[in-house]
């Protein structure tokens, strides 16, 4: 069985688009008939996240840890528990390409690690998207790691100890876990996904955060003013 991660919190404007994406990915004819368990992790949520959920048919459980990698942490257990010998991750603001499971499983590694593009830059504007294409790889032996595009094998999770309860960066301390263990990653641009380019973060230091930053560095440019340390 593969199982599959999506945490939330206050999420219902997406969670449908997300929802439908990964049940046509997990029909997919590639997987054979594979059996795919579909896991939302509501964290406190004071929304409808957990009615639209309900709403599209798939399992969820509900945690009140803020905290995404706690609430990764919490589905992957739920999942493992239930057999899964594959566990892939993604956001609700993502929706995932239909071949998102079989092109993870295809590189045939013990992680794999994805690239995301972004759905609508409108938010952030032309400037903001040209400086994001300049300066990120969307290309086979990437460097990037993607909570919203990351798959794992059961065992090579256990043994890297799994997702630590961080509000932010779980999955690049889970990939340097998978490193230090020796697990073989794919840097793969293989398994699509998009996600939203949104100015609210639900995980400081996330996507969105790095968005902000991107913007912020861009300005800084047009005004001839000191470039923003880490926004690229």
């Amino acid at each position: 069985m593969i199982g599959v991660v999506v945490p939330a919190h206050d999420e219902e404007a997406v969670l449908a688009g997300c929802l439908a994406a990964l049940r046509q990915a997990a029909g997919h004819p590639a997987l054979q008939g594979e059996a795919v368990q579909l896991l939302v992790v509501l964290d406190t949520c004071t929304d409808g996240s957990a009615a639209a959920v309900a709403a599209a048919g798939v399992a969820a459980i509900e945690v009140g840890a803020r905290s995404v990698g706690a609430a990764r942490a919490a589905g992957a257990a739920a999942l493992l528990a239930q057999g899964a010998r594959w566990l892939a991750f993604t956001d609700a603001d993502t929706r995932v390409a239909a071949d998102w499971l079989p092109a993870q499983l295809a590189l045939q590694a013990d992680a794999v690690c994805g690239c995301v593009a972004v759905d609508d830059w409108g938010v952030f504007g032309p400037e903001v998207q040209r400086q994001y294409a300049a300066h990120y790889r969307d290309a086979d032996g990437h460097r990037h790691v993607h909570g919203a595009n990351l798959g794992v094998s059961a065992d090579a999770y256990r043994r890297a100890g799994g997702f630590r309860p961080l509000r932010c960066s779980e999955d690049v301390r889970l990939v340097e876990d998978l490193e230090r263990t020796g697990a073989r990653i794919a840097w793969s641009a293989a398994p699509r996904v998009v996600t939203s380019a949104r100015r609210i973060a639900r995980a400081p230091g996330g996507f969105a955060d790095f968005l902000r930053g991107l913007e912020r560095y861009t300005t800084g440019l047009a005004h001839g003013g000191p470039l923003v340390p880490g926004a690229l």
